[in-house]
């Protein structure tokens, strides 16, 4: 019997990990030993500025943000892997967090698949991983402006005999921009959510002793 437990057991975190990492919207999945792809470099020096473009919630704009802590991040909703990486360790930093923290912090997850990307769908997505994740999209145009603001490259590779159809390479950083609106740090690929908390803090001007500890 305890055997069988112990078999059960190893199925079920197995596969509670396969739902976690490559979970998306509408009971879509991806094989794990399907169709990868890769981070891109950025396109160019990130400079930041200030953009508008559409939410579930009606249009959002980075000026009306100004007096909040602003973390930006490029990617979609079809992402098999690097974009669930990101947001999970995104979703962690926010979670540690105090609420008043959290009240001066707002995380922008910019689709560059416009396409198949509805706000619903990226509302929906996004929520997911926290509910102070707003899912932005607009047209294919506005998108490459805002990409190029940031830096952030992306770029479309169709798959042969695949239900997904195509994926789209991209640049995997969380751009932070400080409470004037300003772009002051990019952070790379896969930053560990308390090095994510730091930075935040810092320009919070948080101090330490008023760090929440996270749940084991």
């Amino acid at each position: 019997m305890t055997r069988k437990l112990l078999i059960i057991a190893i199925l079920v975190l197995v596969g509670l990990l396969a739902w976690l990492w490559f979970w998306t919207p509408n009971g879509v999945g991806v094989d794990p030993e399907g169709p990868k792809h890769g981070t891109l470099e950025l396109s160019s020096p990130p400079q930041g500025g200030d953009f508008a473009l559409d939410s579930a919630n009606g249009p959002v704009s980075l000026v009306d943000l100004r007096g909040n802590v602003v973390l930006i991040y490029f990617g979609y909703t079809w992402c098999p892997d690097i974009c669930p990486t990101n947001l999970v360790l995104i979703a962690a930093a926010l979670k540690a967090l105090t609420p008043d923290e959290l009240e001066r912090v707002q995380v922008l997850f910019v689709t560059v698949d416009p396409e198949r990307d509805s706000v619903e769908r990226l509302a929906e997505y996004s929520g997911y991983f926290h509910p102070e994740i707003i899912g932005l999209t607009g047209t294919p145009e506005q998108i490459a402006e805002v990409a190029k603001l940031y830096g952030a490259a992306y770029r479309r590779t169709d798959l042969a005999d695949s239900a997904m159809g195509y994926v789209v390479d991209h640049s995997a950083y969380s751009h932070l921009v400080d409470t004037q609106g300003k772009l002051v740090r990019n952070l790379d690929h896969a930053t560990p959510s308390a090095e994510i908390v730091a930075a935040i803090r810092t320009l919070l001007g948080s101090s330490p002793s008023t760090e929440k500890q996270s749940e084991p």
